[in-house]
Order: structure tokens, then C-alpha cells, then sequence
């Protein structure tokens, strides 16, 4: 095997980093201001992919005009979503159940309506194949690294740069020391929501044209990316992307020799491991987000 089959390999190992970076930073987001898990976070990816299937092929929009409203239907998730956590009023038993069964909802609503079979989505811009020097790329997935890693990329800069930004730092950090200051702790929680469940609409967006998509594909989909922002520290965005491109890359790599099994086995085996070396993360800071 030469360096070409490597870098071919390292490619494709990008694009499925991108996509689980873009599903784990806003989850990692969700908790870093709520100190909340969102067991539907999954769910809402798989949303994602299935209205965007739903709006194009069903209602005959089209791939691009799906696009905004499906991103609509997120925002309203998100909002509801926000609504029902806030009703807790802290109490992480019931939010843990909350967004269990928002997940449960999603998924058996999505399966009566639109049934476990397999669907597609259509593109044909996205047809065909890019040579870049000895890498040879779908261009459906070229699309998909491009997209994700512009969207992580203006998160970053949204979070570090804008004012609104600094706000949704300043209340993961420390919610009352915000408030003192004028901040409104519930103005940037919701936004930070939004955003974590929309980034996470956004990657099933991006998968619709690539893969089948089906009610079910949320299931095992967010296990991988739990293992990821555990494995990053819980809050921690630079962890949940840089250990979501490394599990890309590793999966790639192992996926040439072992079953996706073993590869799994190997990837839960390394959060446990990480759990008892070090329980807040390889790259948890005493500073959230």
C-alpha cells in the first residue's frame, strides 16, 4: 500500500470526523451552558436527515430548498425542546427523562409516519467524482467536509468574536457572575440550544444526500458521539472536535483490517479507560466552552 492508498484513507476518515465534530460540538455546546446531557440529541439528527427526505422527495422541493426549512423545523424543536428543560427548574433527573422522551417521540413518530425503510435523497450537482492529486473524492462527501467544517469554524469564531458569543461563554462559566453584570443567563442558554440542536439538524442535512436515511440512524449514531465528548471533557468544544476527527481518521484506518464491530469495541473501551485515568476528559478545562 502506497502513500496515496494513506492519504485516500485519511480523506475519507475527514469527512465522517466532520460530520461527528459537527453532531458532538453542539451537544458539548447543550451541556457546557445547562449542565444537561440531551439523550434526544441523536434524534434530532436523524430528524434532520428525514425531513430534509420529506420536503425533497416527497413534497418535491428539491435538495437546496429543503434545506431552510428543515432548519426551520429544527429552530421550533429547539425552542420546545428549551421550554420543557426550563420547566424542570434544574432538576437533572427530569430533564434526563425530558429529552429521553423527546428522542422516543422522534423516533417511533418517525417510523409510523414514514415507516423503517431505508430512503434516499437525490442530488445530481452532487454526482460524480473530484480528483484532488492522487485523492479521489465523491463529491457529495468533498461537500459535506467543506460544509461541517465551515460550520464548526463559524461557531468558533461566533463564540470568540461576537458579542452574543461572549455572553454564552460568560453564563457557561459562571451563570450568576453573568447576571451581576447585566447578562441575561436565559437569552444565552437559549441560543446556545438553538444552535447545539440546529448543528446537529445540520448534519443529517449534509448525510441525506450521501447515505440512506431512516428513522434509526440516530440509535447508534449518538452512542458514538457520547463516547466523543466524554472522551473530549463534557463542555469542552476543542475536545468534542478534536476527538471527533481522530475517531473519523481511527475508524478509516482500522476499517481496512477489522470489522466496524471491533472497531467500536475499541472506541467504548477507550472512553472507559479515559473514564478511569482521567474522569473529566483529555482536554476538560477549569473554563468552559
Amino acid at each position: 500500500m502506497g502513500w496515496e492508498f494513506w492519504l485516500q484513507t485519511l480523506a475519507n476518515g475527514l469527512v465522517m470526523g466532520a460530520i461527528y465534530a459537527l453532531v458532538a460540538v453542539g451537544l458539548a455546546l447543550i451541556f457546557g451552558v445547562l449542565d444537561i446531557v440531551n439523550f434526544s440529541h441523536g434524534e434530532l439528527y436523524m430528524a434532520g436527515a428525514m425531513f430534509t427526505w420529506f420536503f425533497a422527495e416527497r413534497l418535491g422541493l428539491g435538495y437546496l430548498a429543503s434545506i431552510p426549512a428543515t432548519l426551520l423545523l429544527a429552530v421550533g424543536m429547539a425552542l420546545l425542546i428549551f421550554w420543557l428543560v426550563r420547566q424542570t427548574a434544574g432538576q437533572i433527573e427530569r430533564s434526563v427523562i425530558i429529552t429521553l422522551g423527546v428522542a422516543m417521540i422522534l423516533q417511533n413518530g418517525a417510523m409510523l409516519i414514514w415507516t423503517a425503510t431505508p430512503k434516499e435523497v437525490v442530488y445530481e450537482p452532487l454526482f460524480g467524482l473530484v480528483e484532488l492529486g492522487p485523492i479521489v473524492m465523491p463529491k457529495a462527501r468533498l461537500m459535506v467536509l467543506a460544509a461541517a467544517a465551515a460550520c464548526i469554524a463559524g461557531l468558533f469564531l461566533f463564540l470568540q468574536n461576537s458579542h452574543t458569543g461572549r455572553t454564552i461563554r460568560a453564563v457557561a462559566q459562571n451563570p450568576r457572575a453573568a447576571l451581576m453584570v447585566g447578562i441575561r443567563p436565559n437569552r444565552a442558554i437559549l441560543i446556545a440550544v438553538v444552535l447545539g440542536i440546529v448543528l446537529a439538524a445540520v448534519a443529517g442535512i449534509l448525510l441525506a444526500p450521501v447515505y440512506s436515511v431512516h428513522p434509526m440512524m440516530g440509535q447508534g449514531f449518538i452512542v458514538k458521539i457520547f463516547a466523543i465528548v466524554i472522551i473530549g471533557g463534557l463542555g469542552s468544544l476543542v475536545g468534542a472536535v478534536a476527538v471527533a476527527f481522530a475517531l473519523g481518521i481511527f475508524e478509516s484506518l482500522m476499517v481496512m483490517h477489522v470489522s466496524m464491530a471491533t472497531v467500536e469495541v475499541m472506541t467504548f473501551a477507550a472512553m472507559i479507560l479515559v473514564l478511569l485515568l482521567r474522569p473529566q476528559g483529555l482536554f476538560s478545562r477549569t473554563i468552559r466552552i
